[in-house]
């Protein structure tokens, strides 16, 4: 995985939130849903973390977004932990991750993924958290790669045309938005991957990259004897 993203690790981010502007409207609900690469080589969806979130002191919260997204923010069965607490959670599961795919960095990747990466970034500012994983401002952004690939920018049209099932009654959840966008950006890549290994023969026949420790490319095949 560290090869395939030159040292990143891709985690697919979403929220929920109570409007758009992430210095003054309330973060509702925050998932993390790990990408993995199988043997073959292929981008699978992995372990997903979703947190519902209590409304930072003084937050807005408009009705239109909560229309929207069906929360109730101050629902008393709403098993809602502070904005911290959430963030924490998930940038344990996230670094773990990254220490077990020897990568140096996480990447969020999301659908309209400067807005997700706004609001974290926010949250992470505003809840004096250390140690935050995600590089601070690249992203992949699926709302790109699906219009450039299947010419959807739409996620659930984007996830339909891709035979990704789409549920539109469990939509603006963050964990099934997550863990769509997690299927839709392994379905693009994993279709790119014949473009990736040219890519990276070039890359290697111009001494940008070496062989892995493994000794194996990236799909898994052994270099040729010497001789």
């Amino acid at each position: 995985m560290a090869r395939r993203f030159r040292g990143f690790l891709p985690v697919v981010v979403d929220v929920e939130t109570g409007g758009f502007n992430a210095a003054t409207d309330a973060l509702l609900e925050i998932s993390a849903v790990m990408i993995d690469l199988d043997a073959e080589g292929n981008l699978r969806r992995g372990a997903s973390h979703a947190y519902h979130v209590q409304p930072f002191e003084g937050a807005n919260i408009e009705p239109a977004a909560l229309a929207v997204n069906g929360i109730d923010p101050f629902h008393p069965l709403r098993p809602a932990i502070p904005e911290r607490d959430a963030l924490q959670r998930i940038f344990r599961e996230v670094r773990a991750a990254m220490n077990t795919a020897g990568c140096r960095r996480a990447v969020l990747v999301g659908h309209n993924a400067a807005f997700d990466l706004g609001f974290l970034n926010t949250a992470v500012a505003r809840a004096d958290v250390k140690r935050n994983p995600f590089h601070p401002f690249s992203c992949f952004d699926t709302a790109t790669l699906a219009g450039v690939a299947l010419g959807q920018t739409v996620l659930a049209k984007a996830a339909v045309v891709a035979n990704i099932d789409w549920d539109a009654g469990s939509a603006h959840s963050a964990r099934y938005d997550a863990e769509r966008t997690a299927d839709l950006f392994c379905s693009i890549a994993n279709a790119s991957r014949d473009s990736y290994l040219r890519a990276e023969e070039r890359a290697r026949l111009l001494g940008w990259i070496e062989p892995n420790a493994a000794g194996t490319g990236p799909d898994g095949s052994k270099p040729a004897a010497d001789g």
